[in-house]
Protein backbone atom coordinates (compact mmCIF):
# COMPACT_ATOMS: atom_id res chain seq x y z
CA UNK A 1 0.00 0.00 0.00
CA UNK A 2 1.41 3.55 -0.87
CA UNK A 3 1.13 6.06 0.92
CA UNK A 4 -0.51 9.61 -0.45
CA UNK A 5 1.49 12.40 1.46
CA UNK A 6 -0.32 14.76 -0.66
CA UNK A 7 -3.80 14.32 1.35
CA UNK A 8 -2.03 13.77 4.50
CA UNK A 9 -0.67 17.27 3.35
CA UNK A 10 -3.70 18.75 3.00
CA UNK A 11 -5.76 17.36 5.55
CA UNK A 12 -3.04 18.56 8.10
CA UNK A 13 -3.36 22.35 6.41
CA UNK A 14 -7.16 22.28 6.82
CA UNK A 15 -6.00 21.25 10.62
CA UNK A 16 -4.49 24.76 10.98
CA UNK A 17 -6.45 26.74 8.84
CA UNK A 18 -9.92 26.15 11.01
CA UNK A 19 -7.84 24.92 14.17
CA UNK A 20 -9.02 21.76 14.22
CA UNK A 21 -7.78 18.75 16.40
CA UNK A 22 -8.52 16.39 14.34
CA UNK A 23 -9.67 15.44 11.10
CA UNK A 24 -10.91 12.32 8.89
CA UNK A 25 -10.93 11.65 5.20
CA UNK A 26 -12.49 8.18 4.10
CA UNK A 27 -12.29 6.94 -0.05
CA UNK A 28 -13.57 3.17 -1.03
CA UNK A 29 -10.98 1.44 1.67
CA UNK A 30 -8.64 3.95 2.60
CA UNK A 31 -9.33 6.03 5.26
CA UNK A 32 -6.79 8.52 6.66
CA UNK A 33 -7.18 10.26 9.91
CA UNK A 34 -4.81 13.56 10.97
CA UNK A 35 -4.92 15.00 14.68
CA UNK A 36 -2.81 16.70 16.45
CA UNK A 37 -1.01 15.95 20.19
CA UNK A 38 -0.41 18.40 22.15
CA UNK A 39 3.14 18.46 21.85
CA UNK A 40 2.02 20.00 17.85
CA UNK A 41 2.91 16.92 16.56
CA UNK A 42 1.07 16.03 14.03
CA UNK A 43 -0.06 12.07 13.33
CA UNK A 44 -0.99 10.25 10.49
CA UNK A 45 -2.74 7.22 10.04
CA UNK A 46 -3.71 5.64 7.13
CA UNK A 47 -5.73 2.23 7.10
CA UNK A 48 -7.06 -0.19 4.52
CA UNK A 49 -8.88 -3.27 5.87
CA UNK A 50 -5.48 -5.29 5.24
CA UNK A 51 -2.98 -2.85 6.56
CA UNK A 52 -2.32 -0.23 9.24
CA UNK A 53 0.39 2.19 8.84
CA UNK A 54 1.07 5.29 11.34
CA UNK A 55 3.12 7.97 10.28
CA UNK A 56 5.26 10.48 12.61
CA UNK A 57 6.45 13.72 11.15
CA UNK A 58 8.77 16.00 12.69
CA UNK A 59 7.69 18.47 15.32
CA UNK A 60 6.79 22.12 12.74
CA UNK A 61 7.17 24.93 13.80
CA UNK A 62 8.91 24.48 16.73
CA UNK A 63 8.91 27.65 18.96
CA UNK A 64 11.03 27.94 22.38
CA UNK A 65 9.63 29.39 25.58
CA UNK A 66 7.17 28.61 28.52
CA UNK A 67 3.27 27.99 26.85
CA UNK A 68 0.26 29.55 28.71
CA UNK A 69 -2.72 27.41 28.23
CA UNK A 70 -6.10 27.36 28.63
CA UNK A 71 -7.36 26.12 31.87
CA UNK A 72 -11.06 25.41 30.36
CA UNK A 73 -12.97 24.60 27.08
CA UNK A 74 -14.76 27.74 25.55
CA UNK A 75 -14.28 30.51 23.36
CA UNK A 76 -11.07 33.00 23.44
CA UNK A 77 -11.10 37.14 23.84
CA UNK A 78 -8.47 38.54 23.17
CA UNK A 79 -9.74 42.19 24.58
CA UNK A 80 -12.21 42.75 27.16
CA UNK A 81 -15.12 44.43 24.85
CA UNK A 82 -15.25 43.90 20.79
CA UNK A 83 -12.81 46.52 19.69
CA UNK A 84 -10.99 46.84 22.74
CA UNK A 85 -7.50 47.23 23.61
CA UNK A 86 -5.60 43.95 23.72
CA UNK A 87 -4.70 41.99 26.59
CA UNK A 88 -1.74 40.54 25.18
CA UNK A 89 0.25 41.15 21.82
CA UNK A 90 3.44 39.84 19.97
CA UNK A 91 6.48 42.17 22.43
CA UNK A 92 4.19 43.21 25.04
CA UNK A 93 6.01 42.37 28.47
CA UNK A 94 3.67 40.54 31.14
CA UNK A 95 4.09 40.07 34.80
CA UNK A 96 2.79 36.52 36.44
CA UNK A 97 -0.82 36.88 37.56
CA UNK A 98 -1.62 39.37 34.48
CA UNK A 99 -4.92 38.68 32.45
CA UNK A 100 -3.75 38.04 29.43
CA UNK A 101 -7.35 37.03 27.15
CA UNK A 102 -10.60 35.96 28.97
CA UNK A 103 -12.26 32.01 28.00
CA UNK A 104 -15.83 32.25 27.77
CA UNK A 105 -17.43 29.14 29.16
CA UNK A 106 -21.21 28.88 29.66
CA UNK A 107 -21.89 32.42 29.39
CA UNK A 108 -19.38 33.10 32.38
CA UNK A 109 -15.89 35.27 31.38
CA UNK A 110 -13.03 33.53 32.92
CA UNK A 111 -9.82 35.65 33.08
CA UNK A 112 -6.80 33.89 32.25
CA UNK A 113 -3.74 34.64 34.53
CA UNK A 114 -0.03 34.65 33.06
CA UNK A 115 1.68 32.00 34.69
CA UNK A 116 5.27 33.57 33.91
CA UNK A 117 6.79 36.71 34.02
CA UNK A 118 8.53 37.71 30.11
CA UNK A 119 7.86 39.07 27.15
CA UNK A 120 4.87 37.55 24.56
CA UNK A 121 6.44 35.66 21.72
CA UNK A 122 3.55 34.45 19.72
CA UNK A 123 -0.06 34.74 20.48
CA UNK A 124 -1.72 31.07 19.56
CA UNK A 125 -5.18 32.13 19.52
CA UNK A 126 -7.49 34.39 17.53
CA UNK A 127 -10.15 36.35 18.67
CA UNK A 128 -13.23 34.69 19.30
CA UNK A 129 -11.93 31.15 18.62
CA UNK A 130 -13.11 27.96 20.38
CA UNK A 131 -10.13 26.62 22.63
CA UNK A 132 -9.60 23.19 24.54
CA UNK A 133 -8.45 22.67 27.77
CA UNK A 134 -4.41 22.85 28.00
CA UNK A 135 -4.63 24.34 24.55
CA UNK A 136 -1.48 26.65 24.28
CA UNK A 137 -2.81 30.34 24.32
CA UNK A 138 0.43 32.48 24.59
CA UNK A 139 4.12 31.77 24.72
CA UNK A 140 6.33 33.60 26.64
CA UNK A 141 9.90 34.08 26.55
Amino acid sequence: MEINKKIIKELKDCLDEFNLNEIEYSYKDTKIKVSKKTSNEIISNEVSPKTSQVINSNQINEISGKKVTSPIIGTAYLAPEPGGKKFAEVGKKIKKGDTIMIVEAMKTMNHVPSSYDGVIKEVCVSDGQPVEFGQALIIVE
